[in-house]
């Protein structure tokens, strides 16, 4: 049985010529052909690494170790285990982690090979659900990092590329005894582990709330950085979150009508919180996004209305300065005086001030129209009082 999304999830990022973010591609893949099963590590990942946490209620022991021999030595069937792998660069140790718990292959493959989109798949005696981690160090771009999770009848397996994740809320756990969670068995440190993964998406996501706020007041007065670009690249953030979370969503709702032998009862309604909290983020994603496109559908619209005020005020000036050159021009042809039918005012002591008085006659009327037909007014400002009015 396999529960997935269609979409598919892209890893990592790559910028373009003009230095921004392009779409994020694929990098690490079976090369084609591969027999199914196959494990693959990418060039330049560390060699693996395992932190054992084995606990009951009364006792939690931690070893440390890089050899899959000494950590089979640490395991035994009456206490709850949760080994966590980081760095997935050596298949020969993998390969035998892998026959160590008995993991299905195919299911071992995808946790190593980071191209796989959230979901979660069940087979006879484990489940494997894989998740995306997300940070956003220093408030820079979003960084995505794949956890994959394998669950058992007394462990939980995690196994990532990098050694800083946000799973330490659940270590702390452990270590001080804090809640139920050392009194419960392996399904219920699987949903405190993906639901600590969930919980890092709310402050990230609040954040793109407080960041539309600041668009707005950007477009809104003087713009002295480029809003659209941060508009622009707001929207792909949101987008990638999206298909970070819903193939999650969808993949958590078959659990709990149908959940598996290993998760018990009581787990089912945690899992059931979960998935709220999935459906939460995907309203406020959505929200966002919506926004956020208003947000560049009022950029573009008040940088029309700006030009169209700008247009507006240069028409003006040239209807005021149109018919002045043209009375500059008339009495800048020097006819001769002499002959009858010419100008007779080039001879006239007050020719200069006759010709100042025309030209500032006719501004004064052209500026009078303007002003009863009310092409004077700011359009913009009347309708913003109009709306604040409202």
């Amino acid at each position: 049985m396999s529960v997935t999304a269609p979409r598919s999830f892209p890893v990592t990022r790559h910028r373009n010529r003009r230095g921004r973010r392009a779409t994020p591609r694929v990098t690490k893949r079976n090369p084609p052909g591969s027999p199914p099963g196959t494990l693959h590590s990418a060039p330049g990942s560390s060699a693996p690494s395992f932190h054992l946490i084995r606990y009951c209620e009364d006792e939690l022991r931690e070893h440390r170790t890089s050899s899959v021999q000494d950590l089979a030595s640490k395991i035994d069937d009456c206490q709850v285990h949760w080994i966590n792998v980081s760095g997935l660069g050596d298949t020969e140790q993998l390969e035998k982690l892998q026959e160590l718990f008995g993991l299905h292959s195919l299911a071992f493959e995808d946790a190593v090979n980071h191209h796989q989109r959230p979901k979660v798949e069940v087979y006879d005696d484990h489940l494997f659900v894989v998740i995306w981690m997300i940070s956003r160090p220093d408030g820079g771009s979003i960084r995505y990092d794949q956890l994959s999770l394998f669950l058992g009848s007394n462990f939980v397996m995690t196994l990532q590329e990098q050694t800083l994740d946000c799973l330490d809320p659940v270590r702390e756990r452990l270590r001080r005894n804090r809640g139920s969670i050392r009194a419960s068995g392996s399904d219920f440190l699987a949903y405190a582990l993906i639901d600590t993964v969930i919980d890092a998406y709310f402050p990230i996501v609040d954040a793109f709330g407080e960041q539309i706020d600041e668009l707005d007041e950007l477009i809104t007065g003087p713009r002295s950085v480029p809003v659209m670009g941060h508009v622009h690249e707001m929207r792909g953030d949101l987008m990638n979150l999206r298909r970070a979370i819903r193939p999650l969503r969808d993949s958590l709702v078959h659990l709990m009508p149908d959940p598996h032998s290993l998760i018990k009862r009581e787990t089912q309604f945690y899992i059931r919180d979960c998935y709220d909290h999935t459906v939460q983020l995907m309203d406020l994603l959505d929200t966002y996004r919506e926004m956020a496109s208003d947000l560049r559908d009022y950029y573009m619209s008040t940088v029309s209305n700006r030009m169209n005020e700008i247009m507006k005020v240069l028409t003006i000036i040239a209807t005021i300065f149109i018919p002045l050159s043209f009375v500059a021009g008339v009495y800048g042809m020097n006819f001769n005086t002499n002959k009858p039918g010419n100008m007779p005012e080039l001879n006239w002591p007050y020719g200069y001030l006759f010709a100042w008085l025309v030209m500032l006659l006719l501004a004064s009327g052209l500026i009078w129209f303007i002003w009863r037909k009310g092409w004077f007014a700011d359009d913009l400002a009347e309708d913003h009082d109009n709306g604040s009015a409202e």
